[in-house]
């Protein structure tokens, strides 16, 4: 049973719509146009919102939309063709209404399609019934039936196979290892025969002592070349003097009183860095204010210089017929035309390093939108394609939710509360270099900043984040800001719960006053459930402002695989009713990967979740906000 079926233009105006129950389609279809349509996610034609299941198709050529709903616990098998069929019915009976174009006529317009669609329906209902049943397969179609029954019957204690190997085998050894009255006899096994085997006189050899002897002659035989050829070592030691050891500069030392680490600190206790350390850490950049990303590099210059030089050569004539090839002109685009430039699409997309998966939705989201369209007189299947997929990738890149933490961070502070940011990823993605670079950022632009360590399974990760505070406090020391302390760390050592640290992390920035609370969780995969449970019990109990997914851009197919499983994990160990799951992402490691960018394309594409920022570099202002047409350019790049 259907719960509706509405058809709309894709300017927004209703044409006709069939209600199967009493409750609005409104909602769900809003649903399917803010997260499918709009956002270039048509590769599946199938979305579910809430207890509903909304199946759709683009008619392009006329600029239609025909929606299907029924519940999510059903199996219609004939929505396929009610889709397919009431598309056909509609669009030829109402053409000249439709071709008009205008939004007055669609309104000024009677589409009495009630009878017509029930009979639609009627048809494919029963169409679904009287599809005859699966019969089981016979004995007689079977591989089993078609053998002789001489060949499945088996001797008792016989094995074929094994015993003509064996016969083999003994043949081998009795023409290598016998004398001449042996050799040119009928072959017998060596185990059965009652001769001698070998140079000893009524001995008889068994099978493992045949194969040592066989082993020792070929030793013997080979060996000696081989002995010859190795140069015999001296055991007498070296004389040589022990080479001294290399001092790298900043690379610390060896020495007892550095690595002693037993003296105990106090939170957030400030130590001294030298001058020199701050200089290499800061960076050249402006911390304040986000640069956008920028994915050209100097290759690009000159590859467009010299792709320029040997088109100035090509004749006219050439040139002409080159530019003229592959026109469309002013007809409807088929999936036959554009078959064969998705087919490179979609392998110069897993090129970049985008996500498998989601190259073959995106390509097929791109045929959807395009499947119909009437072309323009001087345009090629290529370059409307490459289109396409271009301003596909621009919306994926922009999704639904802006993150904009400063304001957000001003809007906390109106009412008097420390703004909670909770990072979260795999292990070795840089998730404390990303906090320590996101501090001093905020520290730029005048936030106080409260560390929480609460990654106590790693060992030196409260070291690392003691060193990061240390500097930090060493760029914006507290008598540049009245006395102020800006940066200041929360720990507890090893070992501890994680969501209790966080909790007393929280209320101590809002008594002492800090604005940003930076929570460093610990990092874990996946797929291990009881750190999930650790990490889903953390956000649920203390209710972070954001949750940041931190993930390296050097990742492909596993990108997406971290993404679903950190959000289902999230979704299933949470004890909330309305579970949190990421709210943002960060990009590492983008300074290590050219122009292989498509980490960020299935990053966003799998959760709808803004790419917040970008790592760069190792200093502390190497820290980018998305540009979206760079990384699309960067992308489409050959």
């Amino acid at each position: 049973m259907l719960d509706f079926f509405t058809i709309f233009s894709k300017g927004g105006l209703v044409l006709w719509c069939f209600q199967g129950v009493s409750d609005s389609c409104t909602g769900p279809v809003n649903a399917l146009i803010r997260s499918v349509l709009l956002q270039e996610r048509g590769g599946n034609n199938s979305f579910t919102h809430e207890a509903l299941t909304l199946k759709y198709k683009l008619d392009n050529q006329f600029e239609l939309v025909f929606v299907v709903g029924f519940q999510k616990i059903l199996t219609l098998t004939y929505v396929d063709k009610l889709i397919d069929d009431v598309h056909r019915l509609f669009r030829d009976k109402y053409r000249t209404e439709i071709q008009q174009q205008s939004a007055l006529s669609l309104l000024n317009g009677t589409f009495d399609f009630q009878n017509d669609f029930l009979r639609l329906l009627r048809e494919a209902e029963e169409s679904s019934k009287i599809r005859a049943p699966t019969t089981m397969k016979k004995f007689e179609d079977s591989e089993k039936a078609k053998k002789p029954v001489r060949s499945m019957i088996e001797t008792r204690g016989e094995k074929p196979k094994e015993k003509t190997k064996n016969s083999k085998k003994n043949k081998g050894a009795k023409k290598e290892g016998s004398d001449g009255p042996l050799a040119t006899g009928k072959a017998v096994p060596a185990e059965k025969s009652g001769l001698s085997v070998g140079p000893e006189n009524g001995v008889e050899l068994s099978k493992e002592e045949l194969i040592r002897r066989k082993r020792e002659e070929f030793i013997q035989k080979h060996g000696k070349g081989m002995e010859k050829s190795k140069p015999g070592k001296s055991d007498a030691p070296k004389d040589k003097g022990k080479k001294a050891p290399r001092v790298w500069a900043l690379g610390g030392s060896a020495n007892k009183e550095v690595l002693d680490y037993s003296t105990p600190t106090t939170n957030g206790a400030p130590e001294v860095a030298p001058p020199e350390d701050i200089s290499l850490i800061r960076g050249t950049g402006p911390g304040g204010q986000l640069q956008d990303l920028d994915c050209s590099s100097s290759d690009d210059e000159g590859a467009t210089q010299n792709s320029t030089k040997p088109s100035a050569t090509k004749g006219t004539l050439g040139g002409m017929f080159g530019m003229l090839k592959g026109l469309v002109g002013s007809k409807s685009l088929s999936r036959e035309d554009m078959e064969s430039v998705l087919d490179k699409m979609r392998d110069h997309l897993i090129a970049k390093n985008v996500a498998a998966d989601i190259a073959v939705q995106l390509c097929e989201s791109v045929a959807n939108k395009l499947e119909g369209k009437v072309m323009g007189t001087f345009s090629t299947v290529t370059s409307t394609v490459k289109q396409a997929l271009q301003e596909s990738l621009v919306q994926i890149l922009q999704p639904q939710r802006r993150v904009d933490m400063l304001r957000d961070i001003m809007d906390a502070q109106r009412h008097q509360r420390p703004y909670v940011v909770t990072f979260c990823g795999v292990n070795g993605v840089g998730k404390s270099t990303n906090l320590a670079k996101i501090s001093f950022w905020l520290l730029e632009n005048g936030f106080s900043v409260l560390i929480a360590a609460c990654d106590t399974f790693r060992a030196g990760a409260v070291e690392q984040l003691r060193t990061h505070a240390r500097r930090l406090s060493a760029l914006h020391p507290p008598e540049n800001h009245g006395g102020r302390t800006m940066v200041y760390l929360f720990e507890k050592g090893y070992g501890k719960d994680a969501a209790g640290i966080a909790m007393e992390a929280i209320a101590f920035a809002r008594n002492q006053g800090f604005d940003v609370v930076l929570v460093d969780t610990a990092g874990r995969m996946q797929d291990n459930a009881p750190l999930m449970t650790a990490l889903a019990k953390l956000i649920t109990v203390n209710t972070p402002d954001l949750v940041l997914f931190v993930g390296e851009a050097l990742v492909g197919n596993e990108a997406v695989d971290q993404l679903v499983k950190f959000n289902r994990a999230l979704a299933d160990h949470s004890m909330a009713q309305t579970p949190r799951l990421i709210d943002g992402i960060v990009l590492t490691k983008f300074d290590t990967i050219d122009d292989k960018v498509g980490a960020a394309i299935s990053m966003t594409y799998i959760t709808s979740k803004p790419i917040v920022f970008v790592g760069t570099g190792q200093t502390y202002s190497d820290l980018r906000s998305l540009n979206a047409k760079a990384v699309v350019a960067a992308l489409m790049k050959a």
